[in-house]
């Protein structure tokens, strides 16, 4: 019975690497067929895209460009991450604040976000600030939400228990708060990542002189169809590793709880 105990993770292991396999190969395929029907002039094969993407990451003027972004995402991650989660949190302790607070939230999370940018430049001008305030702006919005509805969510039971113990707020917050929470939290992170990377890439398309998002909106204007096609290819690597970490993280989190 112990032997096949052990078997069973094993092979739940093996599976999800199959079945990651076979999503990666039946990508593949279907890219190049696309490729196939759509021609070089819209969509580069796969081969020819990862060879460009190889020969970029080889070029001394390509980083610059890569090490703006990761700038550019790291301060705005870092200004939607804390506060995000510092206003999710005071909301969702003070109930009449968030349940007043939460339908302006999310009409303001359906917002094209793309409206403000006029408003941003005015404000911050051109360069690194603007792009990390539109970055910020797209992420702030759901980590906040959801640190709201964690927060608010939490079993009167584990309160009352704090209570009981006579634990300092300091101790309950360690304790209770923050573990009971903590599920919800790193899901509006990840949620947040995907959209501060959006809002980077896209103040770079629209107000920058350097970065991936600069890279992409001039190749679109000189059609070079096979920087466009590595540029998306690196920024999806990026993107699923990030995420995929962080679901993982989320899945463990959500199984402890």
């Amino acid at each position: 019975m112990s032997a096949v105990a052990l078997d069973k993770p094993a092979n739940a292991t093996l599976r999800r690497w199959t079945d990651f396999f076979l999503l990666i190969a039946g990508l593949v395929v279907v890219w190049y067929l696309l490729h196939l029907w759509a021609g070089e002039v819209a969509l580069t094969s796969p081969y020819e895209t990862v060879a460009k993407l190889i020969d970029l990451l080889g070029q001394a003027w390509f980083w610059p460009h890569v090490g703006e972004t990761l700038l550019a995402l790291f301060y705005s991650l870092l200004i939607a991450s804390i506060g995000g989660l510092g206003l999710g949190t005071l909301l969702g302790i003070h109930r009449l604040s968030g349940q007043v607070a939460e339908p302006i939230l999310v009409a303001l999370y359906a917002l094209p976000k793309i409206t403000l940018y006029p408003l941003i430049l005015l404000i911050f001008g051109l360069g690194l600030s603007a792009k990390v305030a539109f970055g910020a702006i797209h992420g702030i919005i759901p980590v906040t939400i959801f640190a709201l509805n964690a927060v608010r969510n939490i079993k009167p039971v584990y309160l009352k228990t704090a209570r009981v113990m006579r634990l300092t707020p300091l101790q309950a917050m360690r304790t209770v708060w923050v573990p009971a929470a903590l599920p919800e939290i790193v899901s509006g992170q990840r949620i947040g990542f995907a959209l501060t990377l959006l809002g980077v890439l896209l103040g770079e398309m629209f107000a920058s002189q350097q970065g991936l998002g600069f890279l992409i909106i001039n190749a679109i204007g000189l059609n070079d169809v096979p920087v466009i096609m590595a540029l998306a290819l690196l920024l999806a690597l990026f993107a699923v590793a990030v995420s995929s970490a962080l679901l993982a993280l989320d899945r463990k989190l959500h199984q402890r709880s």
